[in-house]
């Protein structure tokens, strides 16, 4: 599938919340989780006055005008306590893709755009924050990205770029 991968735009911002509770895994055959779980306190964080901060990125994909999913970073570290526990220096990812466009390689092109854009900002890292269960662990392994951390649930994993 052939997905034009583009910055934000401010009056896109809205958005931001879908992508927060679509990027939330859901292991399949779960019930889909409650919509107010992104009014968590270390859920919301990853959108909450996104925008604000210049270290603030997301990119959308867009196919035949709609939007299959977007990539967001946002340096958190000194924020509210995420999942990721991510070095001050280094962003933390999250990736949505809606599932009409999953397995199609829209979620592959956000990652390659993301990791290049943060390349050319200068960033050494990008920290996420993935679910064991998750297929995703693998584009993240084939990215690159390697498991710096782990509980039982999740693995915490960075690229060095």
């Amino acid at each position: 599938m052939l997905a034009t991968i583009r910055e934000l735009r401010k009056e896109e911002l809205c958005l931001m919340p879908n992508l927060l509770y679509e990027a939330i895994y859901r292991p399949e055959g779960l019930a889909p989780y409650p919509r107010d779980i992104i009014s968590l306190p270390s859920i919301a964080v990853y959108i909450s006055d996104f925008g604000k901060y210049p270290t603030d990125h997301c990119l959308l994909a867009e196919v035949d005008g709609s939007i299959a999913g977007g990539v967001w970073t946002r340096l958190l570290a000194e924020q509210t306590k995420t999942y990721v526990h991510a070095k001050a220096d280094a962003p933390e990812l999250a990736i949505a893709v809606f599932s009409e466009y999953r397995n199609q390689g829209v979620g592959l092109s956000l990652m390659n755009a993301m990791i290049k854009l943060l390349g050319e900002k200068g960033y050494r890292n990008v920290c996420l924050s993935v679910d064991k269960s998750n297929y995703a662990v693998g584009m993240y392994r084939k990215l690159g990205f390697k498991t710096v951390g782990t509980n039982e649930v999740d693995y915490v994993m960075e690229l060095s770029l």
